[in-house]
């Protein structure tokens, strides 16, 4: 009999437990002794943090290395390992590795621009069309290359107004909906084919050169943009500071009153600070949304262009919108490659960037306008090819930003098995963040790994984390001082989540060491 985790928690409440018991018994296998036991230091942590040990499930494998080559991924442990849990932003492990395998790491997004007009006397009379194609980080450097460009093509003045093709995403992937209502928080930037500086205002607070007050700064840069800064100083400990600032984003109040100004892209604008903050302070910084796309993008492209040295007939507006047929193309721009994306999306969760590569995969295997349900189709024939059987899977949006993405710790580490057999292993594998130096692992087992400088060949973690409240997760590689290899994959789904850091540390740090010997743990 083949019973689901389901299945035994209903024959256990209707039958009792002797067939409660019965029921897990298919769990447990050749590897019993594995999954009754944790190690020390891992229980120890469990018990300090307070967490229930039926909110966590774990799973450690070996896979074959130089150190056992004729090795067949053994499990060292599975605690709970098939169960179905939220895994947060580790399920950017599995978006990432198919976006690799399928696309190559070289693969590279373009923005195209077209123009229903002509080039005369250096001015180019017609419309511009920005053609988006997904590239999940379109930087101001790449605007600032494509603005040089155009510049190069002889044209000074532009006489006309921006367009914005955005079909290459079906209109609902592009809504904005979010799991906490934080619409202004950068983390929460929907998707987007022509996503600029992820639409996000970052602003920096420094002391001035005087000391007496603050100097602020922004990036990008965005056109009729000014700063009022009315941040008082005080000599308070600098923690805490944001919380008593305040940012407001206001249009020119005297361009409101005059109702003549109906292109809101020539309005200018005031970023308001107010509040008070410590003289000792610096280095603080503020991430918001405040405009819109075609806003945003306008402004951004407006500055680019008179920072290139362009000039414009007359304001720009900036509206969404379609390519006319009798538009003829002016550039293409290449953005950054897929290995450069994978780094960022699984170094520093980057998660609007993850929705985009996940869109990626359905807008080149099956066509605009991508969609998540294309996506999720193009995943699931990659998992089908390669024998991967994942029932439990549950894809929202690929990111991991999301109440409803699950997967087994078992079926994750699955994945991290399989991936050691692909040839992007080894570039898949790099695009985790090593513990002790990069991206959200750069603080975690700087003590333990210490230990091992002294070695020539050095162990390392490369782990993806995952956090949202009640979560944290981690999934990846862990190369042992021995020279051995461990997929591990770990998720806690518990309200007191938070504290569950030390307990992944202790189970990272119990691989490093190599554990068991690997024959009593077989």
């Amino acid at each position: 009999m083949n019973f689901s985790g389901l299945s035994c928690i209903f024959l256990t409440r209707n039958l009792g437990l002797v067939l409660a018991l019965f029921c897990f018994a298919p769990f447990l296998g050749h590897d019993a002794a594995a999954q009754s036991t944790l190690p020390t230091g891992v229980e120890q942590a469990i018990k300090r943090s307070g967490i229930p040990k039926d909110s966590i499930s774990i799973a450690v494998s070996e896979i074959p290395s130089a150190a056992n080559p004729k090795l067949n991924s053994p499990s060292i442990i599975r605690w709970r390992d098939e169960v179905a849990m939220n895994p947060a932003s580790t399920i950017k492990l599995l978006t990432t590795l198919v976006a690799l395998d399928i696309l190559g790491p070289k693969y590279r997004w373009k923005t195209e621009l077209f123009t229903d007009g002509a080039i005369k006397n250096g001015t180019l009379k017609g419309n511009i069309y920005f053609v988006g194609h997904g590239d999940p980080k379109w930087i101001p450097e790449e605007l600032d290359r494509l603005t040089k460009q155009l510049r190069a093509l002889g044209i000074q003045r532009i006489d006309g107004n921006l367009v914005f093709d955005r079909s290459a995403y079906a209109k609902q992937v592009m809504e904005e909906i979010t799991i906490d209502g934080e619409t202004l928080r950068a983390y929460n930037v929907p998707p987007d084919p022509l996503l600029y500086a992820f639409r996000t205002l970052s602003f920096q607070i420094n002391p001035n050169k005087n000391g007496d007050g603050f100097q602020i700064s922004y990036t990008p840069k965005l056109a009729r943009l000014s700063i009022q800064n009315d941040i008082m100083t005080s000599s308070a400990p600098c923690d805490g500071a944001k919380r008593n600032l305040r940012l407001e984003m206001v249009p020119n109040p005297l361009e409101i009153a005059n109702s003549q100004v109906k292109n809101k892209s020539a309005i200018q604008w005031q970023a308001i600070f107010s509040g008070e903050l410590p003289q000792n302070c610096r280095g603080v910084t503020f991430n918001v949304v405040k405009f819109d796309p075609d806003t945003f993008l306008t402004l951004g492209f407006t500055a680019a262009w008179e920072e290139a040295g362009g000039l414009w007939v007359r304001p720009p507006r900036g509206q969404a919108g379609s390519v006319p047929v009798y538009a003829r193309p002016l550039l293409s721009i290449e953005g950054l490659s897929l290995l450069e994306a994978a780094e960022d999306i699984n170094k520093f969760s980057n998660n609007v960037m993850a929705r985009q590569v996940f869109l990626t995969l359905a807008l080149e295997k099956i066509g605009k306008p991508a969609d998540i349900e294309s996506a999720k189709g193009v995943v699931q024939a990659w998992l089908n090819q390669r024998g991967l059987d994942f029932p439990e899977l549950v894809i929202e949006n690929g990111s991991g930003l999301s109440r409803n993405e699950a997967i087994s710790a078992r079926n994750l580490n699955s994945l991290l098995i399989s991936a050691q057999n692909l040839p992007i292993a080894e570039t898949f594998a790099a695009t985790l963040p090593a513990a002790g130096s990069e991206g959200t692992m750069r603080n975690r087992l700087i003590t333990q790994l210490r230990k091992f400088l002294h070695l020539k060949k050095k162990p390392e973690a490369r782990i993806k984390t995952g956090s949202l409240n009640n979560v944290r997760t981690i999934s990846g590689y862990v190369y042992s001082k021995s020279g051995r290899i461990y997929a591990v994959t770990s998720f806690i789904n518990d309200p007191k989540a938070n504290r569950g850091q030390e307990v992944h540390d202790q189970l990272l740090t119990w691989l490093l060491e190599d554990g068991p010997d690997p024959k009593d743990a077989r």
